[in-house]
């Protein structure tokens, strides 16, 4: 199994240099890679340092309230911060709470070797989805600690296979894994592996701080004063025309608006697709803001704050391949509808079960649940209610985590 991973991991290797040839995020990780090579040459670090590995933007978001923490606890520690994909790596490769970020080299002994020797790590904190067999192997060799946190399994991994077994292996090789909920744990317990803990997701903590200390836009406040006010966050074209027709029929809805994509062509679809008093928030100048219907936020950075100016919330990317950040909205007290394609976000089904999550799949089942919370204020207060309660309930695992990792 170890040379099928092996040949794996070649054949990886070797597709990202042809693909970097026509494809700008190969060619950055191709680059990437070949300038922390040459960076950890110069390394000297005498005191051990705090190695803190995401996947990419998303998996950051759930290692920084730890990285916070860290340093608010040790200021003295090196943090070192590795991406492996370009998407996180080039929006927080200057990211001010790690003294040093790079790509994570290639899985392979002797690039693995000269990365660990090179930042000498006292803990490691990998995030969420990470085994990397050789990463692991050699951290082990040299009984440096090794952490999982925010881990969540699923019935459907090589580690639950019939062929399993050699997976398997990588799990024992952490000192302790973080799993996010009880159905990791059981499936965990399914194969003998009892080195874990569950500690929910440090995801909660960190949109909970972004809550706490969210911006006021006074523009925001005046336009959603006296009205129901739809949130749609983070949107793609197919979640934009529901929302655009719902609101054709519905007068008194005014629609806040945040899409995934701001660039000027798709912002033009937009305003056709909503033939309404609209507004971009770049262009308010002399703009009633109370006689508007529609705001377009066309800039980066607010959505997490916009939503304390709504009252139910869109997510977009449920009808791709998956769905956008629900507990931002959620922790505001908004309830959220998404699109059908939600199974594996756990926070979205959780939300669901508590009826303050809701999918959606076409026009009819969009304008049902639209009418019932935007128009049934019982309905929309018990929702918001249960929002509000899950994001509380689920906070913490920052905490625990941080007081079990023990630092020299």
């Amino acid at each position: 199994m170890l040379l099928v991973y092996n040949a794996g991991i070649a054949v990886y290797n070797a597709g990202i240099k042809v693909f970097s040839l026509f494809n700008k995020k190969a060619d950055l990780l191709q680059k990437g890679r070949r300038e922390t090579a040459q960076e950890i040459k110069s390394l000297d670090f005498t005191d051990k340092t705090i190695w803190v590995h995401c996947a990419s933007l998303g998996e950051f978001e759930q290692g920084r309230p730890l990285i916070e923490k860290i340093k608010e606890k040790y200021p003295e520690k090196v943090v070192v911060l590795t991406f492996f994909s370009p998407s996180g790596y080039e929006v927080r490769k200057d990211y001010e709470l790690a003294d040093y970020v790079f790509y994570l080299p290639a899985d392979r002994k002797k690039q693995v070797k000269k990365f660990v020797d090179a930042i000498n790590p006292e803990v490691v904190i990998f995030v969420k989805y990470e085994f990397w067999y050789h990463f692991l192997t050699y951290l082990n060799s040299k009984s440096i600690k090794t952490y999982i946190v925010s881990a969540i399994f699923r019935p459907e991994h090589a580690f639950f296979k019939w062929y399993g077994k050699w997976y398997q292996k990588m799990l024992r090789l952490f000192t302790r894994m973080y799993v996010q909920d009880e159905e990791s744990a059981r499936l965990l317990d399914s194969i003998g592996i009892v080195n874990y803990q569950v500690a929910g997701d440090t995801r909660f903590d960190r949109v909970w701080e972004i809550a706490r200390a969210s911006k006021e836009y006074p523009e925001l406040e005046e336009f959603a004063k006296n009205s129901k006010v739809l949130v749609g966050g983070s949107s793609w074209p197919a979640g934009e025309k529901l929302i655009a027709e719902y609101l054709k029929t519905n007068s008194d809805v005014k629609l806040l608006l945040a899409p995934h994509e701001i660039h000027e062509e798709h912002l033009k679809e937009i305003e056709s697709l909503l033939p309404l008093a609209s507004a971009r928030y770049t262009k308010l100048d002399g703009v009633n803001l109370s006689s508007l219907r529609v705001m377009i936020i066309d800039t980066m950075g607010m959505l997490s704050s916009m939503y304390r100016y709504g009252d139910a919330a869109y997510i977009g990317g449920g009808f791709g391949s998956g769905i956008h950040n629900t507990i931002e909205a959620s922790t505001f007290g908004l309830p959220v509808v998404f699109g059908p394609n939600y199974k594996k976000y756990k926070e979205a089904c959780d939300l669901v079960d508590l009826n303050a999550g809701f999918s959606v799949s076409d026009q009819e089942g969009f304008n049902t649940i639209m009418d019932k919370l935007l128009k049934d204020q019982s309905f929309l207060d018990e929702a918001s209610k249960q929002s509000v309660e899950y994001v509380e309930k689920m906070r913490g695992a920052t905490s625990i985590v941080m007081n079990e990792i023990g630092f020299d």
